[in-house]
This record gives C-alpha cells, structure tokens and sequence, in this order.
C-alpha cells in the first residue's frame, strides 16, 4: 500500500491530511495523484461519491499553485451549491499550511459583490458552479487565461441538470495547454463527446466498474401494494432504530407530503425540494448535517451534490425511470469504506423496473418481507436495553437525588420497575402495532379459469376481440370493482395523489384501494365493491390542478385509451 509521501504529496500538504485522519490513499487517489502531478494527459475517472475524489484531485491541483501569483490557476466545476461549498471547505482544510493560497467557492444565491470583492483582492482557485461563474465572467471580474488545471466534477450530475451550454462557453475562456480532469460516477454519451471534444488524448480511470454501484453497498427491495408504501417506510423505520438516511421521492408534492406524515407521526424529518428557498435548503441540511433531522426527505434535483457522511441508508421511495439516477442515490451510502443500505420499496408493476436496475448495476437485490409488528417491538426493546447498558452515570451530580428516588419507588420489584421503563418508552409504539396486519403484496391472480368466464359473458356481445393484457387491466381483482378517472402520468397525477383526492373528498371511513394502474392519459383502481358508487360521486366534478375530473366504474370492454387519445387531439 502506497503512502502520501510516495505518490509525491508535498509535506505541507501530508501534515494537512493527517490531521484530517488520512493514513493511507484510497484507490482513485493512487490513480489520479500522481498523473495529475506528472506530465499526465487529460483524465476521464470514473469513481462513485464517497470515494475520496475530492483529494485525489484537491491535493494535486493545490501542490501546483504558485501561491505568489495572485490569479485563478485552477478552476473546479460542480453542480449545485451544496457540492461547490463542500469542495471549497475541504480543499481550504488541505491548505491549511500552505497560508498564501485561496480557494474561494462562488455559487448562486449569495452575494455576487462580496465574491467580486474577494476575487479582486487575489484569489488562486475558484470551485464554481456554471451559472454563478458565467455571471462573473460576463462582468470581467473573472479571467482565466492562466488557468493550468480545470476540474469537471460530478459532470453527469450537471449535464443532468441541463448545464452543457454552460459548460461549453466556460470551457471556451480556458487556455487550450490546461490540463482537464473529468470526474462522473457514470458514463452517459454526453460524457463521452464532451472528452472527445474538449480533451486531448485523455486517460480513462475506472475505480470499481462502469455505471456500477458502490461495492459495500446492500440493495434490498420490499414489495407492497402502492397503497401501502407509507405504511413500509414507517415500519423500515422502525426497525432500524438508528436510522441515518435520505429517502428519495419521484415528486415535490411527494417530497412534502411525506415529509409532513412523518413529521406528524413523530419522526425527524424535513423535506428537500425545489420549492424551498436557498435560505430553507440551508436550515434543512444544517440540521441533517448536525443530526438534528434524521431523516431527509428530498427530491433527486434538490439532493443532487450533497456530500454527508456516515448514511447507513438510502431509501428509493419508489424507483427512478433512469438506472445512472438510481447508481447516484446508493451511491450516497456506504461511503470512505463503510457500509451502507440502498433500500427500494416497490409495487409489483415496479419489478420489471428493479430487473433492469440489477441487470445494469451487475447486482442483485435482496427480497425482503416489511418488517412484522412483533419483530419490531423486539428490535427496539433490545435496542432500548442497549442505550440502558451504554448510558454514561454521573455519580457525584445523581448521587443526591437518589436515596429520595429509592424511597418513592422502593415498593416495586426489580422486575415491575423494568416493565414501567419499557412501558413509557414503548406504549406509544405498543398501541400502534396493535393487531396491525402484514402488508407484503401477495402475488396472487385471479383464476385464469374465473377471468374468462367473466369476460366470456360480456364477450357474447359479437365486439371485435382485445388483447387479454389490456382487457385485464381494465379487470377488478375478485371482490372488488374497477374505477376509471380521466387523469394519468401526463397530467401529474400518481398514487400519491389519488389516495390523498380520496381521504379528502370521500365521507365517512378510509377507503381502501387495491390495484392502481397509472396510463398516460387517465388511471384505473380497484375499490371495495361497496365504496364503489360513493367514490366515484365523490371523485366526479371534482377539480385536479385545472382539469375537471370524471370518474365511472370501469367497463372491461370500454377501450379508454382511446378516450384519452381523442381528449388529447382536441
């Protein structure tokens, strides 16, 4: 195993590092550390976040500022603010014996005349992201002729995010003699014409495989009928009673009402998305940071960038259409060598989705059944006893308030006073997990036997034939009857929104709903054959974001997709 020192570190910069805890490079930084000091050409890197990247390029990059020239000489591109100050806090902890240099992160939402005024003073590396950097460009105050070493830093993230104009016009101020370092945790098409344009003869460092999870990562799915999925994530929770984790949602509105459940049900827990202002966003990661918050509910746009250690899990609140989107969120677990837990909780529709997942990640996911509410209490009762042997005793600040407390409860046994202690921590959770049922999804069809003989009564009709899949999706599992609504996926429109139009809109008690199928242009569910009739009154006039909602129960042998087609070239 190599050290700093053979790699080329200069000593400033080693004592910097172990004074952070570095003893030994990680692989990326055995790669990349010294190719980038050397005479090394451009270099494509393939490494997952929590890798060590950040060194494996800061440390080379700060050993090449002269810190006597007061100009950029190294410039770092990152996504999103959150990523852009993480960059800058560690690079300035790896200079921290190198005084003369500055690293100053510039990034939307802070104040553009406290960054012109520090970059006017003399500034040798700037971490930017593409539309801040644009800006300061633009007003002259930023020139980087001299820039010897540019930085591409989770660059399938920003193409994601939309930013290969700004990237080429940033890319187009820079010196053609740089030397360019391209990090991304996948390998999209985009990356590849962006080396191919703008690098000469680059290098290609793979640290693990291509579009490939993390290596101590775990993936496990739990799969529940989507009504159930809050129910899943509460009892996941549960179960892991020193849960650490982001959970990732497909939507904003998702995001939030999650978030407000959980908050609701005793968790700690906030939201992250778009809707939030930069001074919200910041509350929320400070309090995630500092574990005031445990659990971040976000939005793959709002997360993009964040760098926080020590997650134990990642939590896909439903899969994302795109596998790389699915390689970033596991990625944020198991980190610097530890392991972590990616977790998916899915409906049976969703399965072909996690086949494709594992085909692509060249991993498998573990099947698991949601935690029972009976393994749960044992769980948190063990972990309760834990805290009990781990809990640090004050002698000298308890000792006189102890004979009183020994008098008061010295009428009950040993074994009543521990039944009390695990009572008032758990009633709560006792009463809860009451006769609470299994929410597994039990892949169990209809007879086939029975399905014909249902659609052979309506068959007698002389209508021309259908295909069977798609007339079985306009069928209701036994003992339940199928509605139709006139909105889908192209109108916004997802589980999450159909069962909150419900609790609002139908009186009387919950209704339960089995089977949702989601098309484009409308949606269908199973109901309980008695709430039938009074969901769809409820549901009918109704008003969805501006469309007007019509609701009936479904006619297996009504093509619907057609009613959509024709509403839509209207």
């Amino acid at each position: 195993m190599s050290t700093f020192e053979e790699l080329g570190v200069s000593e400033p910069l080693q004592r910097a590092v172990t004074d952070l805890g570095f003893e030994y490079p990680m692989p990326i930084q055995e790669r990349v550390i010294p190719r980038l000091l050397g005479d090394a050409k451009d270099i494509v890197a393939l490494a997952q976040t929590g890798t060590g990247k950040t060194a494996a390029f800061g440390l080379p990059v700060l050993q090449r500022i002269n810190p006597d020239e007061k100009h950029p000489q190294a410039l770092i591109l990152a996504p999103t603010r959150e990523l852009c100050l993480q960059i800058g806090s560690d690079l300035a902890d790896f200079s921290k014996y190198i005084p003369k240099v500055k690293v100053l992160p510039v990034y939307g939402g802070s104040s553009i005349e406290s960054q012109m005024r520090t970059l006017r003073a003399g500034v040798q590396v700037i971490v930017a992201t593409p539309g801040r950097l644009i800006d300061l460009i633009k007003r002259g105050v930023v020139k980087l002729e001299d820039v010897h070493t540019v930085v591409l830093d989770e660059a399938d993230e920003m193409l994601n995010m939309g930013f290969l104009d700004s990237i080429e016009e940033i890319l187009s101020h820079l010196p053609d003699d740089r030397k360019m370092l391209l990090f991304s945790a996948t390998m999209p098409a985009d990356i590849l014409k962006i080396a191919k344009r703008y690098m000469k003869d680059y290098e290609e460092i793979v640290v693990g495989t291509r579009n490939e999870g993390a290596e101590n990562v775990r993936h496990i799915y739990y799969m529940v009928n989507a009504r159930d999925k809050y129910l899943a994530l509460k009892r996941i929770a549960d179960n892991t009673p020193n849960l650490y984790a982001i959970i990732f949602c497909r939507t904003r509105r998702d995001t939030q009402e999650v978030a407000d459940s959980l908050i609701r049900d005793g968790y700690n827990a906030e939201a992250l998305h778009g809707d939030l202002s930069q001074q919200q966003r910041d509350i929320v990661m400070k309090k995630f940071r500092d574990r005031v918050v445990t659990l971040l509910v976000a939005t793959d746009v709002a997360a993009r960038g964040l760098d926080v250690d020590d997650l134990t899990h990642v939590i896909n609140y439903g899969l994302p259409d795109d596998t790389a989107v699915y390689t970033h969120r596991s990625g944020r677990t198991g980190r610097a060598g530890k392991s972590g837990v990616s977790v998916a909780i899915i409906h049976s529709r969703e399965k072909g989705k996690l086949r494709e997942i594992e085909r692509i990640i060249g991993k498998k996911f573990e099947h698991k059944d949601v935690p029972t509410p009976e393994h749960i209490i044992e769980k948190q009762l063990y972990n309760l006893a834990d805290r009990l042997e781990r809990v640090k005793v004050n002698e000298e600040e308890i000792a006189p308030y102890l004979a009183g407390i020994s008098r008061k409860l010295e009428w009950l046994s040993e074994e009543d006073l521990l039944k009390r202690v695990i009572s008032l921590e758990f009633n709560r959770l006792l009463d809860y997990y009451k006769d609470a049922p299994k929410i597994d999804f039990i892949d169990v069809k209809p007879e086939r036997g029975d399905r014909k003989g249902r659609k052979g009564d309506r068959g007698d009709r002389g209508d021309r034939p259908r295909d069977d899949k798609e007339k079985d999706r306009r069928t209701a599992e036994r003992g339940m009857e199928r509605i139709y609504i006139n909105v889908g996926k192209r109108d916004g429109f997802f589980a999450g929104n159909l069962i909150e139009m419900l609790n609002k809109l139908v009186n009387g008690k919950r209704v339960d709903v089995g089977r949702i199928d989601l098309l484009p242009g409308y949606s269908l569910f199973d109901v309980k054959k008695a709430d039938a009739r009074k969901v769809v009154g409820a549901l009918t006039g109704a008003d969805f974001y501006g469309k007007r909602i019509h609701s009936e129960i479904a006619d297996a042998d009504r093509d619907y997709s057609k009613i959509a087609d024709k509403k839509k070239k209207k």
